[in-house]
């Protein structure tokens, strides 16, 4: 194996004798993506495009193998990523100049020629990205042929191995289940930096390269979460900056005028694309409008180096829920009850803030107002598409939702999801459905129209749309149990139809002795280990819970007031379930 060196600043004077000590002196004291826009500025200025025909001659200074070090061969043949064994003797090897250059090839070993670490399929094939010799690489002509367009990752059943080890297969990298390109472990960090440089050089233009699924379509962080946590470990972990790759660095400075701050400076990565600066407070956190079971917050946002994705809160100091918004609505609170609220704000890196000031209010008691199972903001519907496809993901509440020739790029209130010829699943709950409530909206074209509302495959109501959008409730739908619920039927499938804010809730049948929520209170909700019922008319009641696929996994019958201990429940959304004689109540219960 090659021998690793740590790469600072203070590095020996053969690492940076031909690179000027000031080369990087403006971006001193930056940090973010403030520190990568001046990274851009410096290698973009004082880079010149060498052309596409002089990379082979570049290839001599940049990639040979003149390394005295075991496992290399100091033969001043081309050092090539995908093919050469950095443990023995190369299967096979390619001297620089036109004899062995591609040409035609049947097999490893025909011939060499250009390979783009970001394919050009990626950037059209322009310059000068095309002739850029810090992420252009010598390669092996039929191995090029076999990486294609691939993105880089962790293979796990490989379907194709070159003679060095590289692999070609289905991905084990965590969050990208495609097919990949994994080079050996010797050559991971040179792949990463090269990738880290492209990304950093071309940040005007590389949110448009979105073919290239190591790219996110942005211009600061660039790339796909996937990517850049297996491109830093790459960088750092598997393959750190070795003297090859600085004399390496060096050559292409000479070669083209600019040089690969990754390699002269590795901790720019982490400075870059780690975050650590924490948002500001949220501020001016007021409550408002409370009913029996709900209370509005609004607040002013957060502000970030980078960017707020989310606010953290909390009810009477236990988290509840994260919102994108600044603006939420508390559901499932107990009548007559004080609630107390904080909020802390959250970017990508997962750095939150201080809590905000806390806030209070109290429910009403008018003995009116269910409960709801279900509320859906569609926020959480994921990259924007205008393409008709199958939509999945998970809700506000954590249930799975599907939605089949959907679009997600247009909103309503906020995000929403579009159907055509499809249909919308809801994630099954156990809490049955007494009324349901949705916005509509007619896109594009065509004439109004309604869907279908099924619950458990039976329809029970249809949903109007039209060119107007409209807030429609669906009552007395009070089905019990589990609520399978369905909406398709499109009365017009070329219709596309804006759907958002839609909410159900639970079902509620009341006895003639009137038992209802104005008799009984469960708090608090979230609640952690112990759940308080309190019992007004103390008379015999069974309590059942359920979990959101209806599995009952807590049962008891009580007379009065109890406490009931809920630490073996793990965290998540469940339903409670109390029933006096013939009269039953369904809650959602939310488990710290």
């Amino acid at each position: 194996m090659k021998y690793l060196y740590i790469v600072f600043l203070c590095f020996s004077s053969i690492g940076f004798s031909q690179i000027p000590s000031s080369y990087y002196d403006s971006a001193n004291g930056l940090s973010g993506f403030t520190l990568k826009t001046e990274l851009k500025n410096i290698i973009t200025n004082s880079h010149i495009d060498q052309g596409y025909n002089t990379l082979f001659t570049g290839y001599v200074s940049t990639h040979s193998d003149n390394i005295i070090e075991a496992g290399y061969e100091n033969d001043d043949t081309i050092l090539l990523y995908y093919t050469e064994n950095p443990n023995g003797i190369d299967s096979y090897t390619y001297n620089h100049g036109s004899p062995n250059q591609c040409g035609s090839y049947v097999d490893e070993g025909s011939c060499y020629n250009h390979e783009s670490l970001v394919p050009q399929g990626a950037f059209s094939s322009a310059f000068p990205m095309k002739s850029d010799i810090h992420h252009i690489t010598p390669s092996d002509g039929f191995v090029n042929d076999k990486r294609g367009d691939l993105p880089f990752g962790i293979v796990g059943n490989a379907n194709w191995t070159s003679l060095n080890g590289t692999k070609r297969g289905i991905s084990a990298t965590p969050g990208y289940t495609g097919v990949v390109f994994e080079p050996i472990d010797e050559f991971k960090g040179d792949i990463a930096r090269a990738i880290l440089y492209f990304v950093t050089r071309y940040e005007d233009t590389v949110d448009g390269y979105t073919s290239f699924p190591m790219f996110n379509g942005t211009e600061n962080q660039a790339l796909s979460n996937w990517s850049l946590t297996m491109l830093l470990d790459w960088h750092y972990n598997i393959d750190p900056v070795d003297q090859r790759e600085i004399d390496r660095n060096i050559a292409a400075y000479n070669y083209q005028g600019n040089a690969n701050p990754f390699v002269d400076h590795p901790e720019y990565a982490n400075m870059i694309w780690i975050d650590t600066q924490a948002p500001t407070n949220p501020i001016n956190l007021a409550a408002s409008n409370p009913t029996d079971n709900s209370i509005d917050l609004t607040w002013l946002p957060s502000t970030d180096n980078i960017a707020v994705i989310g606010y953290d809160v909390y009810i009477d100091s236990i988290y509840a829920f994260t919102t994108a918004n600044t603006t939420t609505t508390i559901n499932g609170l107990t009548p007559a009850t004080n609630y107390c609220f904080t909020i802390k704000a959250k970017d990508a890196a997962n750095n939150q803030s201080n809590f905000s000031d806390q806030v209070c209010d109290t429910t009403t008691d008018a003995g009116i107002g269910n409960t709801n199972c279900l509320i859906e903001n569609f926020e959480n519907i994921g990259v924007s598409s205008a393409t008709y496809k199958t939509i999945s993901w998970n809700g506000s509440d954590g249930g799975n939702w599907i939605a089949t020739d959907a679009r997600n790029d247009q909103t309503l209130n906020t995000k929403a999801i579009t159907i055509r010829n499809g249909a919308l699943t809801l994630p099954t709950t156990f809490g049955g459905i007494g009324s349901l409530t949705i916005t509509t909206k007619l896109i594009l074209s065509g004439t109004s129209g309604t869907f279908n509302l099924k619950v458990n495959g039976n329809i029970v109501g249809t949903i109007p749309y039209s060119d107007l959008e409209q807030t429609f409730t669906i009552p007395n739908i009070n089905i019990e149990n589990n609520a399978a619920i369905v909406i398709d039927g499109n009365s017009t499938a070329t219709n596309s139809v804006k759907i958002d804010d839609l909410n159900y809730t639970c079902y509620s049948a009341l006895g003639i002795d009137d038992f209802s929520v104005n008799h009984i209170n469960t708090y608090p909700n979230p609640v952690n280990n112990q759940l308080i019922i309190s019992l007004k008319n103390k008379r015999t009641t069974t309590i059942e819970i359920f979990d959101i696929l209806g599995k009952r996994v807590f049962n008891t019958i009580i007379d009065k007031t109890t406490s009931l201990n809920l630490h073996d429940l793990k965290t998540g959304v469940y339903m409670i379930k109390m029933t006096q004689n013939n009269a039953t109540i369904t809650k959602k219960l939310l488990k710290q």
